[in-house]
């Protein structure tokens, strides 16, 4: 598809073109970019990765394992959100005005590879993306520990990129980098936004069970939760670590169901969520323990049943009934369900956004060259995300977002066969965020 150049010359093109020849002049004129390239030295994929009238975009994402449910439909928002800035459609407009047809006029172009949620595939898939596509945005998480591993890459590259899906606090903590962003809620917001709801629902000084999984997604969750309903009296009874993938969750699910807990706060994603919760189900568990998921796992009503589901409070990025309340979910909704066929998780909002927070970088940065975009991005300029105004936070590189807490509805409440959670609250995404040095992020070099 040819894409529409910019055929004026910038501040930059023009001191530039005055002391080049007429041919370099005519190729600043038609290639914008190419005044950064004459100032700047070569960095990560640029201006290679930009040279040309498309550019290329690296998505790794769980398509099989534990995580492949929830990859599959945040890859349908990555490949919505291209077909969007390729096209110029008007849900991108109403993102950020500053978006036009393509990002600087190029053609988005991007390839799929597998991660397995597993960091070093992930790591090894956009090695090459990088080498043989000269990338210049790379994507993909699902898994926290993927984000982490891809952040540090990203970091060495010198390459950009969107994490996706990454509830861990360490992603924008301890383990942030320059190159790397983050988009959608984590274990700090979500915490901070549902403990106030789970006391105000179930009580103060309860007994609480936890069961997480083994990795910096979930060990971050577990603590950010039990931090914020401590103050509330509520105290752990025990915390059921296992490993990611188990295949049976039966011998932390014993101890649970002996450990006199009020409250089960299943920590679990993906399919590991699925499983635990069914098997939750089947041991009597959840006739006793008030069910809760701290950090909302798309699909998992559809996959447990409403009936399992009714009544549980969850936090989540978004869901889709916010389109009542808010007309840019609404356009997301009614332009992923008339190519999907359903209506789209939070997965696949938080995949879409990164695409467009990154093109409304481009666009002010007015180049690819990443160390400008990274300034663009620091600049907090403000978006309009699915459930209102949205913006990158400087120190940290986290999106300032807000959380919505959701309760599940009792099949007899439903209204369609998608109507699976009530919007309770929406929790403003600043008063839930920690100081940005809090968890020990420095942010490192721009080269």
């Amino acid at each position: 598809m040819e894409t529409n150049r910019r055929g004026g010359l910038s501040r930059r093109a023009v001191l530039l073109g005055s002391v080049q020849t007429a041919a370099g002049l005519a190729a600043a004129a038609a290639f914008p970019g190419l005044a950064w390239a004459a100032e700047e030295p070569p960095i990560g994929t640029w201006p290679a990765g930009s040279a040309g009238d498309s550019v290329f975009i690296g998505i790794s994402v769980p398509r099989t394992g534990t995580y492949a449910v929830q990859g599959e439909d945040e890859l349908k928002g990555y490949m919505l959100a291209v077909d969007h800035l390729n096209s110029g459609d008007p849900l991108m407009k109403a993102i950020s005005p500053n978006i036009k047809k393509g990002v600087l006029g190029k053609t988005v172009k991007f390839g799929v590879a597998d991660s397995e949620a597993k960091p070093n595939t992930a790591v090894q898939e956009q090695s090459r993306f990088i080498s043989e596509n000269k990338a210049v945005l790379i994507t993909g998480a699902t898994s926290s520990a993927v984000a982490v591993a891809l952040n540090k890459f990203a970091q060495r590259e010198k390459v950009l990129y969107v994490t996706g899906i990454s509830g861990s606090n360490d992603t924008t903590g301890k383990d942030c980098v320059r190159y790397g962003f983050r988009q959608c809620f984590y274990g700090q917001t979500a915490a901070a936004a549902i403990a106030p709801v789970l006391v105000k629902a179930i009580g103060k000084n309860k007994k609480v069970a936890y069961l997480t999984p083994d990795y910096t997604y979930g060990h971050t969750v577990q603590k950010s939760m039990e931090d914020y309903l401590k103050p509330a009296g509520w105290t752990t009874v025990t915390n059921q670590v296992a490993p990611l993938g188990a295949p049976d969750y039966s011998p932390y699910l014993l101890n649970i169901a002996n450990s006199g807990a009020d409250v089960l706060l299943n920590v679990n994603w993906g399919h590991d969520a699925v499983l635990s919760t069914q098997q939750a189900k089947q041991f009597g568990i959840l006739a006793k323990q008030k069910l809760v998921f701290p950090y909302q796992i798309p699909f998992i009503a559809k996959e447990v049943g409403p009936d399992v589901t009714a009544g549980v409070l969850a936090a989540t990025d978004f869901w889709w009934t916010l389109q009542d309340k808010f007309p840019v979910a609404k356009m997301f909704v009614t332009a992923f369900e008339k190519k999907y066929g359903y209506k789209p998780e939070w997965t696949a909002e938080s995949a879409y956004m990164s695409f467009a927070m990154w093109a409304d970088a481009v666009e002010r940065a007015g180049t690819f060259y990443p160390p400008a975009v990274i300034k663009a991005f620091e600049a907090g300029a403000k978006i309009q995300g699915m459930v209102g105004e949205e913006w990158m936070r400087g120190a940290d590189h986290q999106m300032v977002h807000p959380v919505v807490i959701v309760r599940g509805k009792a099949p007899s409440d439903m209204k369609s066969p998608d109507d699976y959670w009530e919007v309770m609250e929406i929790v403003p995404g600043e008063g839930v965020m920690q100081a940005p040095d809090a968890f020990g992020c420095k942010l490192g070099d721009y080269t």
